[in-house]
């Protein structure tokens, strides 16, 4: 049995790497081996740096299972914990968990107001509440009760709980992109276009969100260079997937050759991506640019250069079958989304 100085060793070559695959697979072996050990508080310790990593390096999934793990020795014992770090965690998995189809609204809906009433109980502002309510009912398609949620999150002060102001800002301009309104998405994108608001996501995440409004609106040259600085910064990292989905809609009507070549570069971290949402929308995109690339001169006698873990037996030179082949999971998974949610909502985004 391996012992705590081997748990220790693993958590310091996981603190030495940048997230992704390798610093997750440190962690995940010493979350193992503290299990072993009966090593609880180090147990809880790995896992704590595992949902972490796992938000925002593409495998949500695996920070679910983690966080539901911690959620779990949190209550037997919170005294043992620190409930403020917990509770940061809570809000990225409230934010991944409607990404899921499989996870009913009813145990969405319950975890939501279990994490207001335990940011209630620590006296912290009901502002997080609201504004994750706000998240989840767009994410439903319900856009008249995100509305509601969207006034209350907004009427109330921020606390050092609530999420950055940058973030904040481009789910605001994701609720005027669900509804339709390419005005107010650009106004509200303005501060972060001009650099008044950033984080770690951000403006990565809104430079691939304006482009079809921008595009819709007739300012194709803005669009073009927020193109090129956008995908420089999400080039490589699985954690924009969707983005990567943005881009190659917006390519698809103005540049298909430069679409494809995203496509191929990107579709290894997309294939194997966790989050099933970011996953649908990634190969609709690339069902509709494919069709569009299969249009242009210069794609005749092409094949479409698949990775090697890409479980597609057709021929890649086949860009219609290919096409076919991603529109139907993404059509696959939206309907369950649909089923999940009530609606039709996902399916229309994909139309």
């Amino acid at each position: 049995m391996k012992t705590e100085m081997e748990f220790e060793d693993l958590m310091e070559e996981a603190y030495q790497l940048p997230n992704g695959s390798a610093k997750l697979g440190f962690l995940e072996e010493a979350a193992r081996v503290a299990d072993l050990n009966g090593m609880v508080e180090e147990a809880y310790e790995a896992r704590s740096e595992i949902v972490d990593v796992a938000t925002f390096c593409g495998y949500p999934m695996k920070a679910l299972i983690a966080f539901s793990w911690q959620l779990g020795k949190f209550d037997q014992q919170p005294e043992l914990y620190d409930e403020e770090t917990l509770l940061w965690s809570y809000k990225w998995i409230l934010g991944k968990m409607p990404d899921f189809p499989e996870i009913s609204r009813e145990k969405i809906m319950e975890l939501l107001e279990d994490f207001g009433a335990r940011f209630k109980s620590y006296g912290y502002s009901e502002r997080s509440y609201w504004y994750y309510r706000f998240r989840i009912f767009m994410d439903f398609g319900e856009l008249e009760e995100a509305g509601r949620s969207y006034d209350k999150f907004r009427a109330l002060d921020r606390d050092f709980m609530s999420d950055c102001e940058a973030c904040e800002q481009d789910e605001i301009l994701r609720y005027f992109m669900l509804k339709g309104d390419d005005e107010k998405v650009l106004e509200v994108a303005k501060p972060i276009l001009k650099g008044r608001m950033s984080c770690a996501e951000i403006p990565h995440l809104t430079l691939s969100e304006v482009l079809m409004p921008l595009y819709r609106l007739g300012r194709k040259d803005e669009a073009d260079k927020h193109q090129v600085k956008g995908y420089r910064l999400i080039k490589g990292e699985n954690d924009f997937v969707q983005s990567f989905s943005e881009q190659m809609e917006y390519l698809a009507l103005t540049n298909p050759a430069k679409g494809i070549d995203i496509l191929e570069e990107t579709l290894v971290l997309a294939a194997d991506h966790e989050d099933a949402y970011a996953k649908m929308m990634y190969y609709a995109k690339a069902a509709s640019l494919l069709r569009r690339w299969a249009e242009e001169k210069d794609s005749e006698g092409y094949r479409l250069r698949l990775p090697a873990s890409f479980s597609y037996e057709g021929d890649p030179g086949n860009l219609l079958k290919l096409a076919d082949y991603f529109e139907e999971y993404a059509q696959a998974t939206a309907a369950k989304f649909d089923q999940r949610n009530g609606n039709t909502h996902v399916s229309s985004l994909i139309a």
